[in-house]
């Protein structure tokens, strides 16, 4: 009897299908301290205990997209292992923060499936949801991936495509218990901007640039534990190991810290798409586009909505060519909300 795992193909989802995700990892100052190696990161709220004790929180968390890579790579060998690609996500909302000390796990339930005309591949959408050790939800997001088939003559199941909202209501948006930006500090947070600055419609080139390298990339992607064989394996992939999605994420966003120093909580993924595949030796840049603002409710705190895009050295600010598609060097189109003192 076979011991080993060969993962899941299109065939082996079903609607309504639940998945509990091993293995549980309880998160130590050890992964803000690679995340932060690992990526530019600057945020302030994420950096200093004595910040975040500042803004009403009892201590530093650990960055938001960090507990979104641990979250995301417990699924992997379950829903991602023989994908071809990570297709988009949406609904996102971070719920709670994520301290050291807290013991992450992951569920999904499968929402939707169809399968492609080719008959050889389908897309998977799941809805994940990352809860701590009080079995508290501290994140939830869906996304769809675009998986093989195993067996070709396998029968076509139903298709059921969810029905996404395009964008959270700011009203989905949850504010952390205690969070309070009356005393924040501009200064240390190293930038003056405040939610009143910011204008929808505004584009901000974030100037900076990071060359992506082999070796990095498949540190980043074994500290998530994602095992996705595309990251790791050339006889998988021959062109070339394709670099994981949530690197460029966490590159654009900590890249988008020059001129976005006060976003500082991530609260909400309306969508994303990784356009076009990154790989070693690509220089990612970044720029963003405020696309809403919007009260939450809690005084001193603004939300903004904005629009994160990875290149690898395109022009700023084009996105789409005159037919609608993505441009060759565009890599991430991120629609996200967060939280900016006013």
């Amino acid at each position: 009897m076979a011991k080993t795992n060969p993962g899941r193909f299109f065939e082996d989802y079903s609607v309504g299908q639940v998945l509990q995700h091993a293995v549980p990892r309880t998160v130590t100052e050890g992964e803000r301290g690679l995340y932060h190696a690992l990526y530019p990161a600057r945020h302030a709220l994420y950096s200093s205990d004595e910040f975040a004790r500042d803004c009403g929180l009892p201590e530093s968390p650990i960055d938001d997209l960090a507990a979104f890579h641990i979250v995301f790579g417990k699924t992997v060998p379950d829903i991602s292992l023989n994908a071809v690609a990570n297709l988009g996500y949406a609904e996102g909302r971070w719920l709670k923060p994520v301290y050291t000390g807290d013991t992450l796990r992951s569920v999904s339930e499968v929402i939707g499936l169809k399968q492609n005309s080719n008959g050889k591949t389908g897309v998977v959408w799941v809805r994940t949801r990352g809860l701590n050790q009080l079995n508290e939800v501290v994140l939830e997001y869906v996304r769809w991936v675009m998986v093989r088939k195993a067996n070709v003559d396998a029968p076509a199941p139903e298709t059921v495509v969810p029905d996404l909202k395009a964008a959270l209501d700011p009203q989905d948006l949850i504010v952390p218990e205690g969070l309070d930006f009356s005393n924040y500090n501009f200064g240390l947070a190293g930038e003056v901007h405040r939610w009143g600055d910011y204008e929808i419609g505004e584009t901000i080139d974030h100037v900076d640039g990071v060359t992506v390298e082999e070796a990095e990339h498949m540190l980043a992607t074994r500290l998530w534990q994602n095992t996705a064989k595309v990251h790791y394996d050339l006889t998988f992939r021959p062109e070339g190991r394709l670099i994981y999605g949530g690197h460029v994420i966490s590159m654009a966003r900590t890249l988008s810290f020059n001129g976005l120093a006060n976003a500082q909580m991530i609260v909400g993924l309306n969508g994303g798409a990784h356009a076009n595949p990154c790989f070693a030796g690509d220089t990612i840049k970044a720029w963003s586009e405020v696309l809403d603002k919007a009260e939450t409710g809690v005084p001193g705190i603004g939300a903004v909505r904005l629009r994160l895009v990875a290149t690898k050295g395109g022009d700023p600010f084009k996105l789409k060519n005159e037919e609608g598609r993505y441009l060759p060097d565009v890599l991430l189109d991120l629609d996200y909300w967060a939280l900016m003192p006013k």
